[in-house]
């Protein structure tokens, strides 16, 4: 009967959640035991949203994708994690043939953590090849099973199909009602010309403005939002350092998007630019980013981390002739890029921050300027191959207009830019 069954199915996990607690973690490194009966479909809570709390923890789950690359056939949860714990998590996978699969659990925080609370961390599920789950449960050893809120398994497809696009750009999170509208829409232009196949951005708060022009990128194709509603969990940082901004978390999880983004296209992208929205990788000798691309990989094939030079080019300082001061343009909040053609020069003894090109497959964890774990060599791309076109404020405030260097870089696309950002703007109706 249903309810013996479900009866005998609890009875079966408290003593196995017993027996966890009395072996103790040093023991669970050979632990993985299946359950039968399954309990009855409407005990299994299917989780939707981009973030989910772990019950009875503080930890946040993201995303799971299954990971072979090292010949073990194990499920990767992307999480933030509180790093005062707990950490005696289990692993529950609904398996294909009718049983539950309980699982240890290796938990690997990222490195990089700034000091906040809760840090980006890899919890590891081993998944028998006899399972075939795709879905995946995080539960405490104390948790007895009640209500399973599992998340899909990503990434089980076979990865022989080919890629949907050569190049991907993954922008971490717009917070703060964010409303630089006008560089947005030419940022997503002069990728599209660049040969920019999907733009990835994890949304936590944006303008009503804004928000028209993102939907019209989704309906186009190009542009794939992902929910990011971390304020609701956490009081997420407005900075990347605790001690000096406070919260819970580094700038609004950007690291956990960072990685949740190179898993998510994984199989999808030849390669991943990551970045911020106000920053553009430009290629110097390359027509576009896939030509670029194309020959660095051939010059260096073992390479899956390519290092990009960020340059300032400062917000303050306009061109003098008001080439790009268009009249269409004047109607639209946020900076136009095309006014700002000056880049301070490089500072002595000081190094410019960096941003990444990488084949996904080859990384494993990413921070913001630098690769965490990977697989494959690290290139820096020399300065006139590749840099990125930073118009913010500037670093350096003391320097005069004669003393920036002039860099029309930008101005080499506006025939194609100029038309497409004026439809843009009239098309997706943020004027009306």
């Amino acid at each position: 009967m249903p309810g013996r069954d479900l009866k005998n199915a609890l009875g079966i996990l408290v003593c196995m959640v017993v027996f966890f607690i009395i072996l103790g973690p040093c023991n669970l490194k050979q632990f993985s035991k299946y359950l039968s009966p399954v309990p009855p479909d409407d005990k299994f809570i299917l989780v939707k949203d981009t973030i989910s709390q772990i019950e009875s923890a503080r930890h946040l789950q993201v995303s799971a994708y299954l990971d072979e690359r090292k010949g073990v056939r194990v499920v990767r949860i992307i999480t933030m994690f509180y790093r005062q714990g707990p950490h005696n998590l289990l692993c529950i996978f609904k398996c294909k043939s009718g049983h539950l699969l309980i699982s240890q659990v290796v938990t690997e925080q990222h490195s990089d953590n700034f000091g906040f609370p809760f840090v980006t961390a890899d919890i590891f599920c081993k998944m028998s090849h006899g399972c075939m789950a795709t879905h995946v449960c995080l539960r405490t050893q104390e948790f007895l099973l009640n209500n399973l809120s599992v998340i899909p398994i990503q990434n089980l497809r076979p990865h022989n199909d080919g890629f949907e696009r050569d190049l991907t750009v993954c922008i971490s999170n717009l917070f703060g009602d964010y409303n630089n509208v006008l560089q947005f829409i030419q940022t997503m232009e002069v990728y599209k010309i660049l040969g920019i196949g999907r733009v990835v951005i994890y949304n936590t708060s944006s303008s009503h403005m804004l928000e028209k022009v993102l939907q019209y990128y989704v309906n186009e194709g190009t542009l794939e939002v992902i929910p990011w509603p971390i304020s609701h969990f956490l009081n997420p940082s407005f900075g990347w350092r605790f001690e000096e901004h406070g919260g819970d978390i580094h700038y609004f999880g950007q690291l956990t998007t960072l990685n949740d983004c190179i898993y998510r296209n994984m199989y999808k992208s030849r390669f991943l630019l990551l970045n911020d929205i106000d920053e553009i990788i430009a290629p110097y000798q390359h027509t576009n980013l896939k030509l670029m691309m194309d020959e660095l990989e051939k010059e260096q094939p073992d390479t899956g981390v390519f290092i990009v030079e960020n340059h300032i080019y400062p917000v303050n300082v306009f061109d003098d002739s008001e080439r790009f001061n268009l009249s269409l343009w004047r109607q639209v909040p946020g900076i136009n890029i095309m006014e700002h053609i000056h880049r301070e020069p490089d500072r002595k003894d000081v190094i410019n921050p960096t941003k990444l090109i990488i084949n996904p497959r080859k990384v494993e964890q990413t921070s913001v300027h630098s690769v965490l774990k990977s697989f494959g060599n690290q290139y820096r791309v020399p300065f006139d191959v590749c840099r990125i076109v930073h118009v913010r404020v500037p670093l350096q405030g003391h320097l005069s207009k004669e003393e920036l260097i002039v860099d029309t870089k930008l101005w080499e696309y506006h025939k194609e830019l100029v038309p497409r950002v004026n439809n843009v703007i009239r098309e997706s109706g943020i004027l009306n």
